[in-house]
């Protein structure tokens, strides 16, 4: 039997390759194989750091008899869903259509045409609290398979069919923040704080029985919060603090790093995975927040995770090896002394342009905001391997010693990447990142373009403003299963939302009316859902925000970095704002790039000169800190 994983470019592929099933790698030559035996397929999806991956690879994948009956009947694919995220998106909203536990991993039965006539997540080995065991479903899929394909086949067509379907595309940007953040109280656990959704699941059912909900970070609802309170909203102030006080439960106390969900209602006992995405996003949460102690320990764990070449691992584990065996959270119940003389749970090196994006992003931010020049040296070294690396003819998703992964980059690589750079730029003065940041969201906006020129989007108005340059995944588009980008948000930014965000702070230094246009229209088609379900859409509701205030505008030209203008500037927060001190060479190398906002700024010798405008038009410049620092306050 042929290893297809061991030089995988994830590691929670190669995790797999010693399992006795005959996996493959995602591509299309599986689903040929399939075709050829005319067997079904298997599409099992997760990642490195999933605890109940590992115990479904452990129990099941692992089992001879199991992999042999698998290796008979069924042609399987493991998929790493933070290398193929759209894949993963794809088939969790396919199985959405057999089960509301959605979550990793996520084994989902299709047809060699690639229509998913059933799916599940977690399986036992044996038969648990009425749920059937995963053998059950083998055999149970295997019989339907035999004698009912023509009818399993029907479904899955009808499952591309809503697929398909284009959202509606109409709608208002006007929104009311006040009811959006009236509901997001209503969520809120008013004895232990946070958010939490119910429990449903078989894995969440092998919890403690006394655990209650999860409880997850949800930090873009954090930010969105902060966005708000930025400009005022007493309430979103009040409940951003209360959540960022209870989301310390999540905290390593060690070594500062955020733990990625708590199992209880009261944060005690967590799952102790970290993501690289969480943390980023966090950093820049707490730091806005002015919780400097907070800030300066995620720092130190993001920190903890650049790789030789300067870009960030992608998470870490939750289980370590103990006598042999591997144990979640062991590693974590020790204090520093102890940690020091025991294996830490591996790291998942993978280096994802999206989450590094963030990465860059959060410590940029948070270095301008606490004045930590190392942080802003720490993102720009990644940003400047991404640049080198991972953006080229093409921009590449995912790389791992060197190694690029053929899965194509996502508009979440385009958006979240460009949003880090944009903030660089800002926090270093160096116009290159900037400008980087834009050719990533013009080669958005051409893509999009382009696809509303194919007869079948142009027939439905269907295509979003922003677009990923190279197109969707081969093989989805082969099988008809291209969606449109994901709106919602979750865990981190959807794509869409990140590119819209990034595409808004492009217009803020150029003025250039098509990509404050774009971001709108993007805005406007996850605008209803959002104010109903404002808890999944926190990135859209803060691009939301900033697109509703008007457009403030702080520009420092000082050569002198502890001028007091420049510093009172630096730390300057404000939804819908932007702020940027540059020395006056900077500048004019910013104006020169084609960046409006920067034109004709400069300052005399020596002395710093402010400007403070509203959508492009300043008053007349300041140079005096007190006078900046009141124009600030209005």
């Amino acid at each position: 039997m042929p290893n297809r994983l061991v030089d995988a470019a994830s590691p929670y592929l190669r995790s797999h390759a010693t399992n006795p099933v005959d996996w493959w790698p995602w591509g299309p030559e599986p689903f040929a194989e399939a075709a050829r035996r005319g067997v079904p397929l298997l599409v099992s999806i997760g990642y490195s750091t999933c605890h109940w991956c590992h115990v479904m690879a452990r129990e099941s994948f692992g089992d001879v008899d199991v992999s042999a009956f698998m290796n008979e009947r069924f042609v399987s694919i493991k998929v790493d869903r933070e290398e193929h995220a759209e894949v993963d998106s794809t088939y969790m909203a396919a199985a959405a259509a057999f089960t509301g536990n959605l979550g990793w991993p996520l084994n989902v039965f299709v047809t060699p045409e690639g229509r998913a006539f059933f799916a599940g997540t977690y399986w036992p080995p044996e038969p648990v609290q009425g749920h059937p065991s995963f053998r059950m479903v083998l055999d149970a899929v295997t019989d339907a398979w035999q004698n009912r394909r023509v009818e399993l086949e029907r479904h899955g067509a009808a499952i591309v069919d809503a697929l398909a379907q284009a959202p509606a595309t109409t709608g208002s940007l006007v929104v009311d923040f006040g009811p959006i953040v009236a509901e997001l109280e209503r969520r809120e656990d008013a004895e232990f704080g946070g958010f939490g959704p119910t429990r449903t699941s078989l894995r969440d059912s092998l919890e403690p029985v006394d655990a209650g909900p999860p409880k997850f970070p949800v930090a873009p609802v954090l930010r969105f919060l902060l966005e708000r309170a930025s400009v005022g909203d007493a309430a979103a102030d009040a409940l951003a603090s209360r959540t960022l006080e209870a989301t310390l439960g999540l905290r390593d106390s060690v070594d500062g790093g955020f733990f990625r969900y708590a199992t209880r209602r009261d944060w005690s006992e967590p799952h102790y995975e970290r993501m690289l995405y969480d943390n980023a996003q966090l950093l820049s949460a707490y730091a806005v927040a002015g919780m400097n102690d907070v800030a300066e320990g995620i720092a130190d764990w993001i920190t903890s995770m650049q790789q030789p070449e300067g870009a960030f691992a992608s998470a870490q584990d939750s289980e370590s090896m103990v006598d042999g065996a591997r144990v979640e959270g062991f590693y974590y119940s020790l204090d520093a002394a102890s940690r020091a003389r025991v294996e830490a749970p591996p790291v998942d090196t993978k280096i994802l342009t999206g989450w590094n994006g963030l990465a860059i992003e959060g410590l940029a931010c948070a270095g301008r905001l606490l004045d930590r020049p190392n942080w802003i040296a720490t993102a720009r070294a990644a940003a400047d391997f991404l640049l080198e690396h991972h953006v080229g003819h093409s921009l590449i998703r995912t790389s791992i010693d060197g190694v690029d992964s053929a899965a194509r980059a996502t508009l979440e690589d385009v958006g979240m990447l460009a949003s880090g750079l944009i903030e660089l730029g800002v926090a270093t003065g160096e116009v290159r990142y900037a400008e980087a940041a834009r050719r990533l969201i013009d080669g958005s906006l051409a893509a999009s373009t382009a696809a509303s020129a194919t007869p079948a989007i142009a027939a439905t108005n269907a295509a979003p403003p922003f677009g990923v340059p190279g197109g969707a995944d081969p093989v989805l588009r082969a099988q008809g299963l291209v969606m449109q980008p994901e709106a919602s948000d979750g865990a981190l930014p959807s794509g869409l939302s990140a590119v819209a965000s990034a595409a808004h702070r492009l217009f803020l230094l150029t003025a250039h009316e098509p990509y404050r246009a774009a971001a709108s229209m993007a805005m406007t088609r996850v605008a209803e859902a959002a104010a109903r379900q404002p808890i999944s859409f926190g990135t859209a509701l803060s691009v939301m925000s900033a697109l509703a205030e008007p457009a403030r505008q702080v520009v420092v030209i000082s050569d002198d970095p502890m001028d007091a203008s420049a510093s009172l500037a630096r730390h300057w927060y404000r939804s819908g704002g932007l702020l940027i001190a540059l020395t006056t060479a900077q500048s004019a190398s910013w104006a020169a790039a084609g960046f409006e906002l920067l034109e004709g700024r400069g300052s005399s010798p020596g002395v710093a000169t402010a400007y403070v405008c509203t959508d492009f038009v300043c008053r007349l410049p300041t140079t005096d800190p007190a006078e900046l620092e009141r124009q600030l306050a209005k």
